[in-house]
This record gives structure tokens, C-alpha cells and sequence, in this order.
């Protein structure tokens, strides 16, 4: 929450206006300046009072409301507590004046002084809390200009890293090596595998376009393209998919299992006695991918901004954040995300 930032109204600005209110009111109830030095220490005094109460009204109300599209309950939130507590000390002082007799009346409920001495408190307040209240929203603006920006570019780089993917040799490369290999020994399995093989550059394509989409979705593409990781592994890599079927059609980032997939694979030996094996699950409306952890002594080079990326975007999107957890003791590693409702604006 942004910090209420009121040093110079509590150092000189209360005073200033406690005076310039004084004298309003005591101009319009036709009632003659006492020559009293209690008088305006009192009234500053007071103003003192309401202003650090209804500074704390402000501060709740920003921690109730924080956000732009709050901005409606926010402001009504500070308007009831300044009319309700302003009153409240003003009332009370105006009462103590007559008491000690320096507004002098012989009927204590008398109305101006009461109404006036309240009025005059409560619209000075809400006029200065009114240009804070401008700052605050100057500032939640520019931080979500800020993110909205930061999020366009990690889409950008998400697209990038997506269509380098497509166009890695590597990749291309092994997999029309396996569909090689299964040409001359099964004809079938190369037929499923080239059928897959489509299926996941269709995916790949098809997803640049958007930026989140249903679980459904992923699971069906990492199928797709966990085949073509079977047939170049064989016995060395397993996947295991436990996904509760009402979170079927939430929605996570695209490509969101790829990414992880790949960062498995990069990070971990792959051998048959050495099996890699990722799992799949749902948990407490969260989507995790496992794996057991083997790292390699000697790792591919690569710039380690694919994850960091997908942990930025969810951050952007406001959403719980997503853990990372490495436990060399039990030997896993796991990347738990939220799971976004189906009805989330992309």
C-alpha cells in the first residue's frame, strides 16, 4: 500500500487551516473575536485531533480498497468516516467552548456555532483529503501502466521464446531423426508419431495468438508432445497426469507445460536406469508439475529466463504467486501455479 505522504499538512498545514477556519466561523456567526490565546489554541488543537483521525480513515480505507477500480468504495469509506468522526470532535469541543466560557451563549444547544464549527472541519478535510486522494490515484495509475507494460513485454518474450522452440534445429532435428528411425522398423508407430508431430507445431502456432487458455488445452498438446519425447527416450522418461476434471476448463498461460517439460528435460539426466519422470497433478485449485530431480554435472548453456518470465507473468496477472520448490533432500523438484477461473478477461 502506498504510503500516505503528510508530513508538511501535520507539521504547519493543520495549524494554517485551523486559523483560516476560526476565523470563518466566527465571521459568519456575527460572534466578535475574543481576545483570548486559548481560543486558537484550542481550535488548533482540535483540528489537530480531526486531522490525525480522519488521517487514519484515509489509511484503512486505502488497505480495505487499495485498487483503481475501488476507487468508488474508497472515497465513499472516507466520507462516511470524516462526516461521523469530525462531527464528533467538533461537536464535543464546540460543547467544552460553552462550558468554559469562551463561545458565550446562554442556550448550549444553539445551533450555528455547532453546525458551522462541524461544517467548516468536515469540508476542510474532505478538500484536502481530496488532493491526497488525487496523488493516490495519480500513483495506482502509473503502477498499473507500469505492469500492464511489463506484462506486454514478457508476453513478447514468451512469443519469442516460443518461436525460437519452433525453429530450434535441435529440436526439428532429433524429432525427424526418431521419425526416421521408425519408418524402417515400424510404420504404424511412425504414422502416430508424425501424426503427433503436427499436431504439436499446430499447437505451437496457434497459441501465439493468445495469452491464456483452458487446462484442457495444455493437456491435450503436452500429450502430443510427450509422445514425441517417448518415442526419442523410450524407457528413460515417464509422465503421470492426475488433473481433477472440474479444473478442466480453468485457464493457465499457454505453453505453460512445455515450458515446464523442457526445463525438466534441459536440467536432469535421462537414461534407462536413470528414469526422468514428471507428473502432473491438481491440488486445492493449483496445477503442479514434479519431477524427480537428477541434475546434470554439465547443462546446456541458455539465458534461465524461461521460468523467471512465466513467474513474472503470473505476478502481472495479480494472482497468487507461483512456488518453486527444489528439495535436494527428497530429490524433486515441483513449479505449483494457480489455476484461473474460466470466466478470467484475458
Amino acid at each position: 500500500m502506498q504510503q500516505l505522504n503528510d508530513k508538511w499538512m501535520r507539521l504547519g498545514g493543520v495549524a494554517l487551516l485551523a486559523l483560516v477556519g476560526q476565523w470563518v466561523m466566527f465571521g459568519y456567526t456575527n460572534v466578535p473575536y475574543p481576545a483570548d490565546w486559548r481560543i486558537p489554541l484550542f481550535f488548533m488543537t482540535g483540528s489537530v485531533v480531526v486531522w490525525e483521525c480522519n488521517r487514519r480513515g484515509i489509511i484503512v480505507s486505502r488497505q480495505r480498497y487499495p485498487e483503481l477500480a475501488q476507487t468508488g468504495h474508497r472515497v465513499l469509506f472516507q466520507l462516511i468516516w470524516f462526516v461521523l468522526f469530525a462531527s464528533a470532535i467538533r461537536i464535543s469541543q464546540t460543547f467544552i467552548y460553552h462550558q468554559i466560557g469562551l463561545f458565550p451563549a446562554e442556550d448550549y444547544f444553539l445551533f450555528k456555532p455547532y453546525f458551522f464549527n462541524t461544517l467548516v472541519s468536515v469540508v476542510g478535510t474532505i478538500q484536502v483529503a481530496a488532493v491526497f486522494e488525487g496523488m493516490y490515484l495519480y500513483e495506482r495509475w502509473k503502477v498499473a501502466y507500469i505492469e500492464t507494460e511489463e506484462l506486454k513485454k514478457v508476453n513478447l518474450q514468451s512469443q519469442l521464446d516460443s518461436l525460437k522452440m519452433q525453429l530450434n534445429p535441435h529440436f526439428l532435428f532429433n524429432n525427424l531423426n526418431s521419425l526416421s528411425s521408425l519408418i524402417t522398423t515400424d510404420t504404424d508407430q511412425a504414422d502416430s508419431f508424425l501424426n503427433e508431430l503436427s499436431s504439436v507445431y499446430r499447437y505451437l502456432l496457434q497459441q501465439n495468438k493468445r495469452d491464456l487458455c483452458p487446462l484442457s488445452d495444455e493437456l491435450t498438446f503436452i500429450n502430443a508432445y510427450f509422445h514425441l519425447l517417448k518415442a526419442r527416450y523410450s524407457d528413460a522418461i515417464f509422465m503421470e497426469v492426475d488433473v481433477e476434471n472440474k479444473y478442466l476448463s480453468y485457464q493457465i498461460p499457454t505453453l505453460t507445460l512445455q515450458l515446464l517439460f523442457e526445463n525438466a528435460i534441459k536440467h536432469n539426466i535421462i537414461l534407462a536406469e536413470q528414469p526422468l519422470r514428471i507428473r502432473v497433478y491438481t491440488r486445492d485449485g493449483r496445477l503442479i508439475v514434479a519431477n524427480n530431480r537428477q541434475i546434470k554435472k554439465v547443462t546446456v548453456p541458455s539465458p534461465r529466463n524461461g521460468l523467471q518470465n512465466f513467474i513474472t507473468k503470473y505476478k502481472l496477472l495479480g494472482q497468487s504467486p507461483v512456488i518453486v520448490q527444489d528439495d535436494v533432500e527428497a530429490k524433486t523438484f515441483s513449479v505449483s501455479m494457480p489455476l484461473l477461473l474460466p470466466t478470467y478477461a484475458e
